[in-house]
């Protein structure tokens, strides 16, 4: 039988190795893989790919991601290119001035280490909106800038209590100053409207073309639900997946409502089962387990420093209670859902692995696969947990480096020794553990090669700071596994993430090899095509 595609002339990356130079497909399926004699596999129709030395591998797959926040956010104000205050300031003020049909100025992506201790103010805002509401989230969305105008619509004043998943950080009289940390977001983005049903299929689909031109076939998308004034996606998906636009397969991670407890599981089912068709399934739970170390938030086992390196009295937060996750970790995963665990302090790592323990203890092996995301400070006695209860670290690798974000707001309140705990890629993967790997684009670039290149390198792209803890540097092989066999592990997708016959025919050309460069130039690879069961999704131009 001739294939229907057929690529030649190239390196392909297998589970063996760069061994193989050739690859045919049938269908959605490859049906080949070798050297010459799979070119005999060539027929009058059948489309010939020349790799002309260029590397052909998986298709990519983000294991946490939010493309349709990511993609109204492009349609809004968009400030993730913004590095200074005065350029941030400057970006919205010329959209609110370029929009001034809307009541609300939405949007966000701002940088916390453009403003002075990552906390920016009601009146910049106000001297370019004064009079619309504003509400901005940060770049990792734990935080929200907001103007008066938008304080006052939501009854924010001094005598507003902090609720008890956030903080509202205030001026030195206790005034609110304009920015508003976890929780307390949405005391103002519960009264931000809507985006329309047509808007967010509109940003589903835009986000998917994206990531498809990164090489990315599939993805887990980590928030399916309403949480801090974000859309629910869900809609979308389901109607993408029924008109047949979903060209990407996605697991979507159900949210679970910090506030309430076990009484939600049984929703959590029924939304499963009604979400679910196409190349879209909804077999996760997403459980945030506490914040970000940039404000504070994110939950360690010793306290927090102060500027002076003195302990504070503050460990951070545990938005669901450690006690009771057990429990809620043990039923899940009894109901055959995967747990995927926002777990980025030491303390929230281990409440994750111990609740995955329970999990393992009352109900015995299963193949539900929890994995835990973000990880920035793990304890080394964790290390070795993740390999014996089989839970998968989730690795966003474009964090691991030194940047301003890191060096002014993170690493002066950790300390020498919880600094060396960062984000340890290589210590994990030594200690037996599966790695997978995401972007939680709009947080960071969804590049799956710009994450690849820090996960070798612990460098930004083009940056000249120092090495970020250069023990945790992995090889070249064991990166782009993380985000291709890895990610497709926790996606539960067991026909993908890897070059074989038998397997879907998700993959990916990119426009060179990078293994025969040096691992400083790999940010400089780029996607040429991208295949999705046998279809082209992309091509460069």
């Amino acid at each position: 039988m001739h294939a229907d595609l057929l690529f030649t002339g190239g390196p392909v990356l297998t589970p063996e190795g760069r061994t193989a130079t050739a690859v045919a497909v049938t269908g959605d399926r490859i049906t080949a893989v070798g050297r010459a004699e799979v070119r005999e596999l060539a027929g009058p129709r059948t489309e010939v790919v020349d790799l002309a030395g260029r590397l052909l591998l998986p298709g990519f797959q983000d294991a946490h991601v939010h493309p349709v926040p990511a993609g109204l956010e492009l349609s809004r104000c968009d400030l993730s290119g913004a590095t200074t205050a005065e350029d941030t300031v400057a970006a919205v003020r010329a959209y609110a001035d370029a929009h001034p049909e809307r009541k609300w100025i939405l949007g966000g992506g701002w940088s916390m280490e453009a403003f002075a201790g990552g906390i920016p103010t009601k009146e910049l805002l106000d001297a370019v909106v004064p009079d619309r509401p504003v509400y901005l989230p940060n770049r990792d969305h734990h935080g929200a800038w907001v103007n008066s105008r938008a304080l006052e619509l939501a009854g924010i004043d001094r005598h507003t209590p902090d609720p008890a998943d956030g903080r509202i950080e205030r001026d030195a009289s206790g005034e609110p100053g304009g920015t508003l940390q976890e929780g307390a977001m949405q005391l103002v983005g519960r009264l931000t409207p809507a985006a329309t049903p047509a808007d967010r299929l509109a940003a589903l689909l835009h986000a998917q073309r994206h990531l498809h031109a990164l090489g990315i076939t599939a993805w887990q998308d980590a928030l399916i639900g309403d949480f801090l004034g974000m859309d629910d996606p869900a809609e979308a998906y389901r109607t993408a997946a029924r008109e047949g636009t979903l060209t990407a397969r996605v697991r979507g991670a159900l949210w679970w409502d910090r506030e309430r407890g076990a009484e939600q599981i049984p929703e959590l089912v029924a939304r499963r089962d009604a979400l679910s068709q196409g190349r879209f399934r909804a077999g996760t739970v997403k459980l945030m387990l506490d914040g970000v170390a940039e404000n504070h938030t994110a939950a360690l086992l010793d306290p927090y420093l102060d500027r002076c390196g003195c302990a504070t009295a503050n460990r951070g937060k545990s938005f669901i209670d450690p006690e009771r996750l057990p429990a809620f970790v043990t039923e899940l995963d009894a109901l055959g859902f995967q747990c995927h665990f926002h777990a980025l302090g030491d303390r929230a790592v281990r409440d994750a692995l111990d609740a995955v323990e329970a999990a393992r203890d009352a109900n015995g092996p299963s193949d539900t696969r929890p994995h835990l995301a973000h990880l920035q400070v793990v304890h080394p006695d964790d290390v070795p947990r993740f390999a014996r209860l089989g839970a998968t670290a989730n690795i966003q690798p474009l964090w691991a480096a030194h940047e301003p974000q890191m060096d002014e707001l993170t690493i002066p309140f950790l300390g020498p020794e919880r600094t060396a705990w960062q984000y340890p890629f290589a210590a994990l993967l030594r200690s037996g553990a599966r790695l997978a790997a995401g972007s939680d684009w709009p947080v960071s670039s969804p590049d799956p090669l710009q994450g690849v290149h820090v996960a070798v390198n612990r460098v930004e792209p083009g940056g000249s700071r120092p090495v970020f803890l250069p023990d945790e540097r992995l090889a070249l092989a064991d990166a782009l596994t993380a985000y291709t066999a890895g990610s497709a592990y926790v996606n539960h997708l067991d026909d993908t993430g890897r070059v074989a016959a038998g397997a879907l025919a998700d993959l990916v050309v990119l426009d060179r090899d990078p293994f025969a460069g040096p691992p400083e130039a790999i940010a400089e690879t780029a996607v040429a095509l991208t295949y999705v069961g046998g279809e082209r999704v992309f091509a460069a131009g």
